[in-house]
């Protein structure tokens, strides 16, 4: 390769992460100690803070017993909301739109509970035809519930022939034309298997003007790229915490709900201990007196050490910014771009992702033509310590994660891919 091991040392000394707030796994392969991971896309590393915040909670509850609901260093009692202004922040809403609940997908059947209401012919379901298989489930089983056939209900919107990714005006073209029996607009703001970042605010706009609501699965969007939810009029989002945002496996999810909602008596909701006003929710009455609060869509007691290692996580994001974050991930992801385009130039690999940084955040798709996307993803790991994430047939995926990653990791990818590719195909 003409961009060599030497200039990507000198660009991380130029350009430094954070990879010092992480723990990096040891390689079990290749010629360096540790990895060059490249699936925080799928699951984030683990912040050096989250072991030493979690035992403090947990030493609390040695401590204090049940006194720990009022009395912790960080009480239990409110504790959520030790969450709430760090994770509006990162999704560009006010404090009272944003809660840290349950998982992704249990919060978007909750958000639909609310938000899918659909009325003689507006009952459609609009979702990419990539979407996430867990999303692909939900909406299918909320038509079903609903007394409707998915299989008609549910509308799954196809790239053009012979291209990987949606176009923003085929989506709004389709709006324009068939909005008016499409009930719910459900996508993700980053595909998971391409990794297009789809025109959040333009699709939104196009969704509310044809009648429609509009929310959005920002599972690999959110820690991701900047997003602005109230600013854009998205009516609901959900996203989960372990992917970048580094919160550990099955991580607890997030939530927004517009603020023009929020006060809406016609809402229906699933509620429970936790939707009720806290200020009197010890007079144990029997109805419900929810706050005008995405709070109001909380069930249940929150898991005070599922919530410690989000908090820590999100601290870090505070710390940093999301402008600065989003500025290192273009700069690192067209740096692999350079070098995955060099070491692939004459084999049969394609990227699938879009070129412009604008419309992808910081995973780059590659289709490898023929051959296993798993075995290759094997071999990455086990004979170059290189961790990438595979989607069989044909797709793997890299993400160098700004927070964490490095420039000499991108180059000990494409290093990898250019002694395995081959042999793999």
């Amino acid at each position: 390769m003409t961009l060599t091991e030497d200039d990507a040392r000198r660009r991380d000394a130029a350009d430094p992460g954070h990879r010092d707030l992480f723990h990096i796994p040891p390689a079990d392969g290749g010629r360096y100690a540790e990895v060059a991971y490249l699936a925080g896309n799928s699951l984030g590393l683990q912040p050096k803070a989250t072991r030493a915040d979690l035992l403090d909670d947990l030493d609390e509850w040695a401590r204090l017993g049940v006194e720990g609901h009022l009395e912790a260093g960080r009480p239990w009692l409110p504790y959520h909301e030790f969450l709430t202004e760090y994770a509006a922040r990162l999704v560009g809403a006010l404090a009272c739109e944003a809660v840290v609940m349950n998982s992704l997908t249990v919060n978007l059947h909750l958000l639909m509970v609310s938000f899918y209401r659909p009325r003689g012919e507006r009952n459609r379901i609009v979702i990419e035809d990539s979407a996430f298989p867990s999303d692909s489930y939900a909406v299918r089983s909320q038509a079903r519930f609903h007394g409707f056939d998915p299989d008609e209900t549910v509308v799954r919107l196809r790239p053009r022939p012979g291209e990987d990714t949606l176009r923003t005006e085929d989506i709004v073209d389709y709006l324009g034309a068939d909005g008016d029996r499409v009930a719910l607009v459900l996508l993700g703001g980053v595909n998971y298997l391409t990794g297009e970042l789809m025109d959040i605010p333009a699709i939104t706009e196009a969704g509310r003007a044809a009648g429609a609501i509009v929310g959005w699965d920002l599972a690999h969007a959110a820690g991701n790229v900047p997003l602005q939810l109230h600013e854009w009029g998205v009516d609901f989002a959900a996203w989960c915490s372990y992917k970048y945002l580094n919160s550990g496996p099955g991580a607890l999810a997030g939530a927004f709900v517009h603020s023009r909602h929020l006060d809406d008596p016609t809402i229906q909701r699933f509620e429970g201990w936790w939707s009720t006003d806290p200020a009197t929710r010890f007079e144990m009455t029997p109805v419900s007196r929810p706050l005008a609060r995405a709070d109001a869509w909380q069930v249940s007691n929150p898991p005070i050490y599922a919530m410690g290692p989000v908090r820590t996580s999100l601290e870090i994001f505070a710390q940093v910014g999301m402008p600065a974050l989003r500025a290192r991930s273009e700069r690192l992801t067209g740096y692999l771009e350079q070098l995955i385009d060099e070491v692939t130039a004459a084999r049969t690999v394609t990227l699938v992702t879009p070129r412009d940084p604008g419309r992808r955040g910081c995973q780059l798709s590659l289709r490898i033509g023929s051959g296993s996307a798993s075995e290759l993803a094997k071999r990455l790991r086990h004979e170059h310590g290189v961790i990438t994430d595979a989607r069989e047939p044909d797709i793997v995926r890299v993400a160098p994660a700004p927070l964490y990653s490095t420039y000499h990791d991108c180059w000990r990818v494409a290093e990898a891919l250019a002694h395995t590719i081959e042999e793999v195909r």
